[in-house]
């Protein structure tokens, strides 16, 4: 990448940083109240489901009929190696985060998975790894947040990129880097890459999206409160996982991955 485009993406993250720490300033009085767990954690929800509704009529127009379109011309198993050749750049940045987490031995075995399939998989198509039994663990900047005992803050939604909080908003952009377009000179490369993993992941959830439009009565808090969930279920299951160096014994892991 040329000198002048690394300074424009500093340039873009710093900014990105300062705007989600301010919000985070004025969402720390935010998230207490009476109400739901989501409720309390959604102080601007009249702006959010603004954006919601904004990126559901931005889906519906675009990104749904070439994800529909995609789906029916690319045979499923071209659509499964491109989900593996991403899956397995997410596998690095996963690795990083588990080091950074203080998760040795996992980040030692995730960062195997990515060799393996790397080499043996051709670049990550084929997900050779998973079939040796390693297991993929994902994660993510806003999880080592979370780790590092960083709060979620409040609810957000954005323009595109869909439902966040304050803590994984600051994490957002630097999670977004983990992509092969990071490698590619020119702007045209990198939109396409980054069109090609967002297309290919929206076909992967085109029958859960038409059960979700057929169950949820309110799609916005059921997504809302889905992703909190799941947010704070991996907190919770996770935080006691970390290992610990004992004298004269093995690793010792409290508690397995779940």
């Amino acid at each position: 990448m040329s000198g002048l485009a690394s300074g424009t993406v500093a340039r873009g993250l710093v900014a990105w940083l300062l705007v989600a720490l301010a919000l985070s300033l004025s969402a720390c009085a935010s998230v207490k109240g009476p109400g739901s767990p989501g409720q309390r954690q959604d102080p601007w929800e009249n702006w959010n489901r603004k954006v919601f509704n904004f990126n559901e009529r931005l889906d519906e127009a675009v990104l749904k009929p070439v994800a529909t379109a995609y789906s029916e011309i690319i045979p499923s198993p071209v659509r499964q190696g491109v989900d593996n050749f991403f899956g397995n750049v997410n596998d690095a940045w996963s690795a990083v985060n588990l080091f950074l987490q203080g998760r040795f031995k996992y980040g030692v075995q995730q960062t195997m998975r990515v060799a393996v399939n790397s080499t043996l998989g051709f670049a990550g198509v084929l997900d050779i790894a998973g079939e040796a039994g390693l297991e993929r663990r994902s994660e993510d900047l806003g999880k080592t947040f979370a780790r590092w005992g960083t709060g979620s803050g409040a609810y957000i939604v954005w323009p595109v990129f869909g439902p966040s909080t304050v803590r994984d908003s600051i994490a957002l952009p630097f999670d977004r880097l983990a992509s092969p377009a990071l490698l590619l000179q020119g702007g045209d490369k990198q939109l396409a890459i980054y069109a090609l993993q967002n297309i290919n992941a929206r076909s992967n959830f085109l029958r859960a999206g038409e059960m979700l439009d057929g169950i949820a009565l309110d799609k916005y808090t059921f997504i809302r409160d889905a992703y909190l969930t799941k947010r704070r279920t991996v907190e919770e299951d996770e935080e006691d996982d970390y290992e610990v160096l004992v004298p004269d014994a093995p690793l010792v892991n409290p508690q397995a991955d779940r």
